[in-house]
């Protein structure tokens, strides 16, 4: 029988075999042999199988259609909010609502899917639901002023105004709160069916097709489709980007859905609930921890097995699912040096994100001194438009230089360390946009854009590669001590501490950016903000984030 390193660790620390009678009546000889058989099937199915290279490219495309559709919201969103007269002060609240209602409903739905029963899988019924919201977000803010126009034909400008930004606000919150949670069910359907290999080359595809996604996905949005014949077809250029993303977006979603076949819950529990028992009591031939003083009593492993009796997790020292509450209390109760990391992670993307969500708005208007607000068939607005498309191919240089810079960081890791590029990727982000801000020029702008990608690549690494190492450093010391510390921290909790991060930063850039551009009557204040934020972290990984040496 070959066992798994993981599940070897498991076996050895549960239930030590030793020439001892337990407690527990002994089983008989057939009886053992067929458990032994049982057993044995059931390690074998512990770890999955070897994935081929075209099924977890298959894989990643969701990743590529997902990045595509960032890409277009990125770009289009602020103009079209605008364009339907969204006042300026309030744009930025759009970008609100959606990380507060992620930040409550994320726990649950991360929950709802570890406990899912569908037939299809735990993990593919939610990406496909997410798909589909995702779609319904995008058909409504990207056509949301064609369709109230169309319907109101009859109503006065200022019922087709109402009605065109809360159509347009509803899209915008749907997609954004859709397309930040599908992430989690997709990087969980590769985690469940595939081995440990394959999970790392998984992992390398997605970030792969992501840059490429968005790298498209910003290439399309920076084409003048206006004046070409889909747009002359269909109306205007939000809806040939509507067609665009919303093709590529359900065919790849497609691909994806058919990629790898999960394994339904309640057959995947009755075949590994025995492997639950055996933890869960002690064996013929184990040693009880009541005959020997010196070891100490073990825990039932925490697995997500207990519905294999239908039976409901009462027991609190079986896992429970997450909530809100135990994620704030995680928050709360977590070392110090993780949270100094989710406050620099809580800096990084504060900056990133006060920059990219208004970066096209900021060329539009400053770069090219456009007008959003001008009549659409004036000069003022068409310039504006000009200004928003040289903002998508900003964007592409940023997709691009974020793929580029992701293979650099492999080199240059053993010469600076983590503590290196953590500091230069925030350093580099805060000089560019500081740059940007002090000389809004169009050639050095579009070049300074290759340091956005800089800072997307750091952000999405250098993070979780501190917490590995955090939770590398602890299982070193437990097992110098000899014995499991009670508060062993999880890696689950401690991931989700951190992404929560991202969603408290667009909750602060939603509050706070429009306000500020209120007050000093420009979006340049965008781009100083997100500066000096960048460098006020450049300051804080520095002095204050621990690195493993």
């Amino acid at each position: 029988m070959t066992l798994s390193k993981d599940v070897e660790y498991q076996a050895s620390t549960t239930t030590p075999i030793v020439a001892s009678t337990s407690m527990h009546p002994p089983l008989n000889g057939m009886d053992y042999s067929r458990s032994l058989e049982q057993m044995e099937g059931v390690f074998n199915l512990v770890e999955p199988p070897r994935r081929s290279t075209g099924r977890l490219l298959m894989h990643s495309m969701a990743m590529f259609g997902r990045e595509f559709c960032y890409a277009v919201e990125a770009a289009f969103v602020t103009p079209v909010l605008l364009s339907v007269g969204l006042p300026r002060s309030l744009y930025s609240l759009v970008w609100l609502i959606s990380p507060i209602l992620g930040f409550i409903l994320q726990p649950v739905v991360g929950s709802a899917s570890d406990h899912c029963r569908s037939r299809w899988g735990r993990r593919r019924p939610y990406i496909l639901t997410l798909g589909i919201l995702m779609v319904l977000g995008m058909t409504l803010y990207l056509n949301g002023d064609t369709a109230v126009t169309a319907i109101f034909k009859n109503s006065s400008s200022t019922e087709k105004k109402t009605w065109a930004i809360v159509i347009t606000m509803l899209g915008v919150v749907a997609f954004d709160f859709a397309a930040d949670f599908i992430d989690g069910p997709i990087k969980a359907y590769l985690f469940d069916v595939c081995s440990h290999q394959d999970k790392e080359r998984g992992l390398h595809y997605h970030a792969l097709l992501t840059g490429l996604g968005g790298a498209l996905g910003y290439l399309t949005g920076a084409i003048d489709w206006g004046s070409t014949f889909l747009g002359r077809l269909m109306g205007s250029e939000f809806q040939v980007m509507f067609f665009f993303s919303t093709s590529v977006f359900l065919l790849f979603l497609v691909v994806h859905l058919c990629s790898i076949p999960e394994t339904p819950l309640n057959e995947e529990t009755s075949e590994t609930k025995l492997l639950l028992k055996y933890e869960a009591f002690n064996a013929y031939g184990s040693m009880d921890a009541s005959q020997n003083n010196n070891l100490e009593k073990k825990e039932p492993k925490v697995r997500s097995l207990s519905f294999a009796e239908g039976e409901e997790e009462d027991d609190p020292k079986v896992q429970k699912r997450m909530t809100l509450k135990s994620l704030v209390h995680a928050l709360l109760t977590m070392p110090s040096h993780y949270r100094y990391l989710c406050v620099s992670h809580l800096i990084g993307w504060t900056a990133f994100l006060s920059n990219m969500l208004f970066f096209t708005d900021y060329m539009g208007q400053i770069v090219y001194h456009g007008n959003p607000y001008a009549p659409h068939n004036s000069t003022a607005y068409l310039i504006y438009e000009h200004g928003v498309e040289v903002g998508c191919w900003g964007m592409c240089i940023n997709a691009i230089s974020s793929s580029v810079y992701s293979y650099l960081q492999k080199g240059l890791l053993p010469y600076i360390g983590l503590k290196g590029l953590y500091f230069v990727g925030y350093l580099l982000f805060g000089l560019g946009t500081g740059f940007i801000g002090l000389f809004p020029n169009v050639y050095s702008t579009l070049v300074l854009c290759s340091m956005f990608g800089v800072m997307s690549s750091t952000l999405y690494t250098v993070p979780f590669n501190l917490i590995s190492e955090y939770h590398r450093e602890e299982e070193g010391e437990t097992q110098l001590d000899g014995k499991m510390s009670k508060a062993h921290r999880g890696k689950g909790i401690d991931c989700a501490a951190l992404t929560c991060m991202v969603q408290l930063a667009q909750i602060i850039v939603g509050g706070g950016l429009g306000f500020l551009v209120s007050l000093a009557g420009s979006v340049v204040v965008v781009v100083i903000s997100a500066s000096a934020a960048s460098l006020i972290g450049c300051c804080f990984v520095a002095m204050f984030v621990r690195y493993v040496e």
